[in-house]
């Protein structure tokens, strides 16, 4: 796939955004043209419009916002996510309340920010959701530590009896917001081992990301496959 030339040492990574708003559109594609080690490959400024043109353009990650005209971001990532398994979402938006974040790690996003959010840390959250990480603006990342915190204790569903202790290992490592490599480095295995346990977990908890795998492991009530999102979102 086209998305693994971005994945190459010195190659740059490949970013798409979905926004409707074009002010903010055009301050998110100057951030990301004049970034060292990134490349703009396309903008939309509708869902619709992104569900036609990014299966062919294959973008290594993809920036988008939620509150979208017709179709919102979350059910665009949960229809783009199966196309491009390979790329990373990451949501950009002005809603921190725990079901716009959740019903977003469930459609498929790896990564959930602020539209506040300062050039920098975005640019750094691309880089880390490109390496394996999940980013979150601070704040979101406490609501979920602590649904997990709350949750964890009480294991809901039945696919975690099939995972081997090493894939538990793996996967709680994973909820830490540990990368690949540093699973690796903690289990002292290799990482294209990591990469086999992360995919047999994935096939396990029938997830398609690490922030799916991760909020299931948290027991977090996530609605049924395939609920209508609000489509005032």
């Amino acid at each position: 796939m086209n998305t693994k030339r971005y994945t190459r040492a010195g190659l740059k990574i490949a970013v798409s955004i979905i926004e409707d708003d074009s002010q903010a559109r055009q301050i998110l594609s100057d951030w990301i043209r004049r970034a060292e080690g990134f490349e703009l490959l396309s903008e939309h400024g509708s869902a619709e419009a992104a569900l036609l043109k990014l299966p062919h353009e294959k973008p290594a990650v993809v920036l988008t916002d939620i509150n979208l005209p017709g179709m919102n971001g979350i059910e665009a990532v949960r229809k783009l996510k199966s196309a491009l398994p390979d790329t990373q979402f990451v949501m950009l938006t002005v809603y921190e309340d725990a079901d716009h974040i959740f019903h977003a790690l469930t459609a498929g996003a790896s990564g959930y920010l602020l539209k506040q959010t300062p050039r920098g840390e975005l640019l750094g959250a691309l880089r880390q959701v490109h390496s394996g990480g999940s980013p979150m603006t601070s704040n979101i990342a406490r609501k979920v530590v602590q649904s997990f915190q709350q949750h964890r204790a009480a294991p809901s569903f039945s696919e975690a009896e099939d995972l081997s202790p090493r894939e538990r290992e793996v996967l709680d490592l994973l909820a830490r917001g540990y990368l690949y490599k540093e699973i690796a480095e903690s289990l002292a295995i290799s990482l294209p081992t990591v990469n086999t346990y992360i995919r047999r977990i994935y096939e396990k908890l029938h997830v398609r990301s690490r922030a799916q795998a991760v909020a299931k492991y948290a027991h977090i009530p996530l609605g049924v496959e395939g609920e209508q999102v609000n489509p005032a979102l």
